[in-house]
Order: structure tokens, then C-alpha cells, then sequence
């Protein structure tokens, strides 16, 4: 449940610009240029094969053992050692991420330094820009609840563009129509895709039937989810009476935001939050949680720092 009738206050210097009022153009390029500022240089290098197999980078040098390919023989370490050395090889292919995005309802809401619809926007833009390059593709599935909008995976800056610009054009659905995040993962299992990245942004309020596909995904793909929330998806604030509304079925009541009935809400959002990420953890999916009241591009900048110290064997 949120608030009817939000305000939220100006905002500050890193919160995503508003798409609002005719100003869509100067809030992508501006959008454009504070992700390529503030997150350049996260994932330098390329990425790891998706698909077992020798690859065509040079990778570490080993001591020869008998049955190597001798092709792939370095001599120069050889002869600094004096020991016969072989080069390994890394794989680098082609990455192909998949964006399944949920823009029902309850995202054209927020109280903080933005509605959630923007940070979906924001993260759409990061995630595309720390997977350009590279003959990399992206593609992606938009839905309000009411529409499900497919955009081909494709490469390229043009693309990429188009992809955050459709994002962020995409339609508010009509009050009152309800979403199902479970149906758009599961549009990505069929057909099956070539072996890639899967990027779930969403809010993940109401059912958790989004479980099992999510799972199912996580065999054949990478999986990250992005949680967006705003400060009144857990917890009331302590005004008196206030109007509470469900953007996705139209109901409204009018309630005492009471220390019992505030802490009652809290506890019940606590729990939902707490089986969101059991959810995601068990699907194998990395979660990044993103908050309207918080600087996203920190947030994310301290999420992927942390999986690629995973990935080297660091300590998270």
C-alpha cells in the first residue's frame, strides 16, 4: 500500500533526473553523461566465457604438461626459464543481457528525491552501459501489467540509446491493473536465449510466484535483480490520519497511522523484504537494492565492486 497523494521535495544533486514536463531529451543526455562519469572504469577488461571451451585472448602462462596443445607454446617465458612453457587462452564472446522490466503502477510512485519509475530508468541506463561494448547485445522485456513491450537484443551505442529512451516513454498503465512479474521472467525462458546475463528491475511487491521461473532462468543465465523501493514501501510516517491507496487495484482506505498500526506495517514490510531476498538468494541472483532516498549510482558502484571482488576470489 502507499500514500495518495506523495510530495516529494527537490531534489538532490544525485538523484536521477525527472523525465517529466517535456524535459525528456536534457534528462537522458544528463542521465547519459552522469553514468558514463561516475561509472567508468568499473568493469575494465573483458568479460569471462559463458560457455566452456579454449578462447582466442592470451591468458596466464603454465608449464607445459604432456597432451597440451604445443601450438600454444610460449617460447619467450621458455626461454627465460628454461623451462618449456605453454600461454593459455581466455575466452572472450560475445555478452548478450536481457533486461525483463516492471513498470506497473506501484513504480509511478515516490515520496523521497524521486518516483521509483526513475530509478528503473537509472538502472536501465547503468546496466547498459556496463555491458556496451565489445559486440555485446542487449535486449529487453518492458511491461506495465496492461502491455509487454519486447525490444531486440542488439548492439551498439544507437541501440543502447533507443532501449533507455523506450524505457523511459513507455506508457503509465491505468490505474487500478495489476502487474505480474512472474509472467515476464517467465517470457524469457521461452524461447530459450543463448547463454547471457539476465537483469530483473523491479519493486517486488505482491506475490512472490516470480520464484520458480527466476530459478528455472538461473540454470542456463547470469542473473542480477534490482530492487527499487521508496521509503513508504516499508515503513508509515507518523502524520495522523492519511490516505492509503493500491495503485494496482484502485482500493483506498483512510487509516490512523497509530504507533501500533505503524509498527504492525513496518514488521509486515520487514517481512516481505526479508522473502524477497531469500528468494533471490536461492535463484543464485545477485541483489542490488536501489532506494529513491539514496544515491544510486554509489549503490551501485558498491555492488559491483563487491561482485567483482567475488569474482577474483576476493572477500565481499
Amino acid at each position: 500500500m502507499t500514500e495518495s497523494t506523495p510530495a516529494i521535495p527537490e531534489r538532490p544533486n544525485w538523484a536521477p533526473p525527472t523525465m517529466h514536463g517535456g524535459r525528456m531529451e536534457a534528462a537522458l543526455r544528463t542521465l547519459e553523461l552522469e553514468v558514463r562519469r561516475r561509472l567508468d572504469g568499473l568493469l575494465q577488461g573483458n568479460h569471462l566465457g559463458l560457455v566452456p571451451g579454449p578462447g582466442s585472448e592470451p591468458g596466464e602462462a603454465r608449464p607445459y604438461q604432456p597432451g597440451d596443445d604445443v601450438r600454444r607454446m610460449d617460447w619467450a617465458v621458455t626461454a627465460r626459464t628454461t623451462v618449456p612453457h605453454i600461454r593459455e587462452t581466455v575466452a572472450d564472446r560475445e555478452l548478450e543481457t536481457w533486461l525483463a522490466i516492471d513498470l506497473s503502477p506501484s513504480l509511478d510512485f515516490g515520496t523521497a528525491a524521486c518516483e521509483k519509475r526513475d530509478l528503473v530508468v537509472a538502472a536501465t541506463a547503468a546496466v547498459a552501459h556496463l555491458t556496451r561494448g565489445g559486440g555485446n547485445r542487449i535486449g529487453a522485456l518492458v511491461s506495465t501489467g496492461a502491455d509487454l513491450v519486447r525490444v531486440p537484443a542488439r548492439g551498439g551505442l544507437a541501440h543502447s540509446r533507443g532501449l533507455i529512451r523506450k524505457v523511459a516513454e513507455t506508457p503509465r498503465a491505468p490505474e487500478g491493473t495489476r502487474g505480474s512479474l512472474a509472467d515476464v521472467v517467465e517470457q524469457l525462458r521461452r524461447p530459450p536465449r543463448r547463454r547471457g546475463l539476465v537483469v530483473v528491475i523491479s519493486d517486488f511487491l505482491g506475490g512472490t510466484e516470480w520464484q520458480r521461473p527466476l530459478r528455472a532462468l538461473s540454470a542456463r543465465h547470469d542473473l542480477v535483480a534490482i530492487e527499487v523501493i521508496d521509503p513508504r514501501d516499508i515503513d508509515l510516517p507518523d502524520v495522523g490520519t492519511v490516505v492509503l491507496a493500491d495503485p494496482e487495484s484502485g482500493r483506498q482506505r483512510e487509516v490512523v497511522a497509530s504507533p501500533l498500526l505503524r509498527r504492525e506495517f513496518a514488521a509486515a514490510a520487514a517481512e516481505h523484504r526479508a522473502e524477497v531476498a531469500s528468494g533471490l538468494r536461492r535463484a543464485g541472483a545477485g541483489h542490488l537494492v536501489l532506494r529513491t532516498d539514496s544515491d544510486w549510482i554509489a549503490d551501485t558502484v558498491r555492488f559491483v565492486v563487491a561482485r567483482k571482488r567475488r569474482w577474483s576470489g576476493g572477500v565481499a
